[in-house]
């Protein structure tokens, strides 16, 4: 592994996470994407979302988050592959969002793994698209 390699996996690292460390904070997540992005969202085996560029990507993670009262992401292992200046990943991530219905707070425990492209556009390591596989997700009503 050249030096340049590693430079770009340690770059890719923190823009990774960034991404995770804003959790629900989206509208400077969409600093972190190309313009141009593509992010799939998938539920399980189905589709959930398609969505193209960051105007699309910061309506939607907004509605998707907007009921979000706190929230804790944990990313774990993390493989990359360096091309240049293009870059591929697979990432597993855990994250719980807590939203309150009807007065009461329920945890969603969500269970993630992404695969990523990843593009170096101005000297900046940007996340060109992602697909989101949720594996499994758990909600159910937090108990004090």
């Amino acid at each position: 592994m050249t030096v340049e390699e590693m430079q770009a996996k340690m770059e890719i690292q923190e823009l990774v996470g960034k991404f995770s460390n804003l959790e629900v904070d989206v509208p400077p997540q969409m600093a972190l994407f190309t313009p141009d992005t593509h992010v799939q969202v998938y539920m399980g085996d189905k589709l959930a979302f398609d969505i193209h560029g960051t105007a699309e990507l910061e309506k939607v993670f907004s509605q998707f988050t907007a009921a979000v009262k706190r929230s804790h992401h944990m990313n774990g292992q993390h493989v990359i592959k360096v091309d240049g200046d293009t870059a591929t990943g697979v990432l597993y991530c855990r994250a719980a969002l807590v939203t309150e219905e009807n007065g009461k707070e329920f945890i969603s425990d969500n269970f993630i793994w992404y695969e990523d492209t990843y593009a170096k556009v101005d000297g900046k390591w940007l996340i060109k698209a992602r697909t989101s596989h949720f594996i499994l997700s758990d909600k159910h009503e937090l108990k004090a």
